[in-house]
């Protein structure tokens, strides 16, 4: 069996309240607590977890109904509805701050209300499962043996895992929303001149693979490192370039090798 949408009502009007309490029941819901001010919402939200809270913006007393959700959304992230009476334009820019799911206008029918809870929940559903994908995403960028540095489709940096920060030099928090070439800083190794962005050749052939010159990768540090690079397109459901990754390692090694053959079969 499954179990009922536990709802939290705050709300400083007793009889406004009563009837959200009894629309909510007539609907299906569980009514988890009702409360009439901000500090006793957030008390209530995090002894009971409700699945979504009914918050009146206007609440007497020190907390109005957006503070006590800005607390509610940085505590325990639980889904918000407001209920307001008023559609004042500062008062809105102030509540879009702490990302609501809908807002509600009084007065409003169980139809209505119905309508903006079940989007709300369904809505944080699907914000659920994308912060997931892209925690498991994270993770497995970062446990990556190659180097992988990621761009939007301007060539700003939006992802960069550890392997790629031990190559280049650059810590991760320090190269967020850099151009590319300013962190990747690929470089003719006959002139020492920067060659072209590679997101440039991506977004025009769809794919790179490596330089026609040799190239080797200048560090933050000043240091030269010869690198495999291979790029592609990261495309949005519609087939639209939405950013770029790169990946990259260090062929020193290998380098050395082919070095060393060459020499013996010389000989």
């Amino acid at each position: 069996m499954m179990s009922q949408t536990k709802v939290m009502v705050v709300e400083d009007e007793r009889i406004i309240a009563e009837d959200i309490r009894r629309s909510l029941l007539n609907l299906g819901y569980e009514v988890s607590s009702i409360v009439s001010s901000g500090n006793k919402a957030i008390e209530d939200a995090e002894k009971y977890h409700p699945d979504i809270i009914l918050m009146d913006i206007v609440l007497k007393g020190e907390m109005d109904g957006i503070e006590a959700a800005g607390h509610i959304h940085r505590r325990i992230n639980i889904p918000v509805i407001y209920l307001t009476a008023y559609t004042d334009e500062q008062i809105m820019e102030r509540a879009k701050i702490t990302e609501p799911f809908g807002y509600i206008i009084k007065p409003f029918n169980e139809r209505e209300l119905h309508i903006n809870i079940e989007i709300a929940l369904y809505k944080y559903k699907m914000e659920k499962k994308l912060m997931e994908s892209e925690r498991l995403l994270s993770a497995t960028i970062k446990s990556l043996g190659e180097a992988v540095i990621a761009t939007d489709t301007e060539g700003n940096i939006t992802i960069m895992n550890p392997s790629a920060e031990c190559l280049t030099c650059w810590k991760q928090e320090d190269s967020m929303g850099k151009p590319l070439m300013t962190v990747f800083n690929i470089i003719c190794e006959d002139t020492g001149r920067q060659v072209e962005n590679p997101v440039s050749q991506i977004i025009r052939e769809g794919i790179f693979y490596g330089f026609d010159v040799n190239t080797v990768l200048k560090t933050k540090e000043g240091s030269v490192l010869p690198v495999d690079i291979i790029g592609t397109p990261i495309k949005d459901n519609n087939n639209n370039i939405v950013g770029i990754v790169i990946v990259f390692d260090d062929i020193t090694q290998r380098r050395q090798m082919a070095q060393m053959l060459r020499e013996n079969s010389g000989h």
